[in-house]
């Protein structure tokens, strides 16, 4: 599996081991309590950002989980669609007894596939731990490049007066790069006019 080209996902590392380190599918809502427990578990160590249980309710369907044979949650991701060519991949969480299997990958890698399917060309995400979405095929970009994600979220994010996350993108197809400069629509998200985070010092972890 490649992204674009001189972007390699090692499929083998991706996919080893799947029978012991669970099945991926798309999440239901009887998965929330679990998904909830775990990103937020996360964010109580400032690794990523909270989300409430309404969050996820209404963005169900732009996750998928990973399930041991139990069914008890391991991880899980979403795509959330921005433009018809632009996605962010957000609330990449893997249980800490299932890291370092290879697990995060798959999830990425099913998340991509699935941006690819509906033809979206540049998938971003904003992250503590670039070296992983590296692994991924993604590449550091400008935070500031994403005037689109400073509309929909970022106001309403608790960091927004020191935003520390590190930005980064996956390019699916040539010329993909002239995507992440999407506008936002003429009709404010919030009354007054766009108002970009305040970037702090990025944050590795």
């Amino acid at each position: 599996m490649r992204n674009h080209p001189g972007h390699a996902v090692e499929v083998d590392e991706i996919m080893a081991h799947e029978a012991d380190h669970g099945l991926i599918r798309q999440a239901t809502l009887s998965d929330i309590p679990a998904m909830l427990q775990l990103v937020n578990d996360y964010a109580a160590n400032e690794v990523m950002l909270p989300r409430t249980e309404v969050e996820l309710c209404e963005r169900v369907r732009d996750f998928v989980v990973a399930v041991d044979k139990d069914g008890d949650l391991l991880g899980c991701g979403a795509l959330q669609f921005y433009t018809p060519r632009m996605a962010e991949l957000r609330s990449l969480a893997v249980a800490p007894s299932s890291t370092r299997s290879g697990l995060g990958l798959r999830i990425c890698a099913e998340l991509m596939q699935q941006a690819r399917e509906v033809g979206v060309e540049v998938v971003f995400a904003f992250t503590y731990v670039p070296k992983f979405f590296e692994k991924a095929g993604f590449q550091l970009i400008d935070r500031a490049a994403l005037p689109l994600k400073a509309w929909r979220d970022c106001l309403r994010c608790p960091k927004f007066h020191a935003c520390d996350e590190i930005a980064m993108a996956a390019f699916l197809a040539p010329g993909a790069e002239a995507h992440l400069a999407a506008e936002p629509p003429s009709e404010p998200n919030v009354e007054g006019p766009l108002v970009m985070p305040t970037m702090g010092k990025p944050r590795v972890m």
